[in-house]
């Protein structure tokens, strides 16, 4: 059976896919000395879970390393504050990680806006829970009411790229110094 003949002037093209942004950052890395572990492009789950299956592994992992992954995340709402899945994997990540030395990481959406806000994510390293606290910030807190906007924003570690126009994936990199 023949297709629609209205479909005949349409081309399909990918210019970017998941797979292809871990890969060019694997590249990235691998050019920097670092060893890279793709956990995959399409990782599913609370965000708070997977953040704390992420934090085990880069835990037990040696530097340098880069473990990288992809996917949608959620976040099942538990209270009125402001945040995505991306800010949530992120600050569940600095909690599970209890300021381990040597370890950061990034956490965004590449279309620029984590949930609803014009947040694209944020970055943590082995000094964020002391910031945290040095700044009035209660990390249990935030993550008990879903408010890892407003931490991430007192503590001064959002990504605010504003609108990407592109929207391959949310992406994750975890960085374990050598």
């Amino acid at each position: 059976m023949p297709g629609d003949p209205r479909l005949s002037r349409v081309e399909n093209v990918i210019y970017a896919a998941p797979a292809q942004s871990l890969a060019a950052a694997a590249d990235l890395a691998r050019a920097h000395g670092y060893a890279v572990d793709i956990l995959g492009d399409a990782i599913e789950g609370e965000a708070r879970e997977v953040a704390a299956r992420h934090a085990a592994l880069a835990l037990q992992a040696t530097g340098p390393r880069v473990i990288l992954s992809g996917g949608e995340l959620t976040v099942t709402r538990r209270g009125d504050g402001i945040g995505g899945p991306n800010a949530e994997y992120a600050l569940a990540l600095a909690v599970a990680l209890k300021a381990a030395p040597q370890i950061h990481a990034i956490a965004c959406d590449t279309d620029g806006v984590d949930g609803a806000a014009e947040v694209a994510g944020a970055i943590i390293g082995p000094d964020t829970l002391e910031r945290a606290k040095a700044m009035g910030a209660d990390p249990d807190r935030a993550l008990a009411i879903n408010d890892a906007h407003t931490f991430f924003h007192k503590i001064g570690r959002q990504i605010v790229p504003g609108p990407t126009l592109t929207n391959v994936n949310d992406f994750r990199a975890i960085l374990i110094e050598g």
